[in-house]
């Protein structure tokens, strides 16, 4: 992995991007990454973005298509410089396990690991049954800066299909801006920056009343995602002991293409 490097409190202003491309492996985040629960914290959503870059393109092959990625959140994760790398911890012929972390200074700030699988032709048995959802076409314009601040919300196009109901919604997300900085960002990149979305668009509760931040994000994708728009079918539970889960079905405009995961931790907002 890469050494760590000293940080940046300030968050770079950009008109088209959520990072800077300071060098090799080093980004620093501008306004439109801020996060929604501090003005002074990333969003875990463009963070998983960047890591999912990182991993696209650590000893790329074209024969492999990445198919779970699981993130583990350290903590607050401050805006600023970070450092990025990517490896493979287990290399294989037909599988990889493959490792990403985002750092700060010593610090470790998110760590990813994701499966890489062989690619066939296996369209003769494609099939789910997932339930579809209405284009964004046929969905409504939806304001998520009336119960999130910050940069990244402010960033991002949402739509809602049908009445939402608190802890259960069906949305479509976009945005206009690129991962980095005069670079362009893959597909599965510009998904992976929107999904962590997914515990904000189906709220319990007010975030001024109780605070359900995630500790990590799981996503599994059975197929290869495609343009720009993200349809979240998310349904959020909370239990009695301070522990809750946000679950989604992923879309694009093609149809159903894999499931998320957060786990939540419950606490009253002081």
């Amino acid at each position: 992995m890469s050494s760590s490097t000293s940080t940046s409190s300030s968050p770079s202003a950009s008109r088209s991007a959520y990072y800077r491309q300071l060098g090799p492996g080093l980004f620093l985040s501008t306004e439109h990454a801020q996060g929604a629960w501090s003005e002074h914290e990333q969003h875990m959503a463009p963070v998983s973005g960047l890591l999912v870059d990182a991993l696209e393109t650590c000893s790329p092959r074209a024969d492999l298509l990445m198919s779970r990625v699981a993130f583990d959140i350290f903590g607050m994760i401050p805006a600023g410089e970070v450092t990025v790398a990517a490896r493979v911890v287990r290399p294989g012929r037909t599988i990889e396990l493959l490792e990403a972390e985002m750092t700060a200074g010593s610090r470790t700030l998110v760590r990813a690991t994701a499966w890489r699988l062989a690619t066939s032709d296996t369209s003769a048995f494609a099939g789910n049954d997932l339930d579809a959802i209405p284009g964004p076409e046929d969905a409504r314009p939806l304001d998520l800066t009336g119960t999130w601040r910050g940069g990244f919300i402010r960033s991002v196009e949402a739509r809602v299909v049908g009445q939402a109901v608190p802890g259960s919604s069906t949305v479509w997300l976009r945005t206009r801006f690129d991962l980095v900085e005069d670079r362009p960002t893959s597909p599965i990149a510009r998904i992976f920056s929107l999904i962590d979305t997914a515990n904000g668009v189906a709220t319990r509760a007010h975030p001024d009343d109780l605070l359900f931040s995630n500790t990590d994000l799981t996503v599994h994708l059975f197929r290869r995602p495609t343009g720009s728009w993200l349809g979240l079918r998310t349904e959020v539970s909370f239990g009695p002991d301070g522990l809750g889960l946000t679950a989604a079905v992923l879309y694009d405009v093609i149809g159903p293409l894999g499931r998320s995961a957060q786990t939540l931790t419950l606490r009253a907002a002081r």
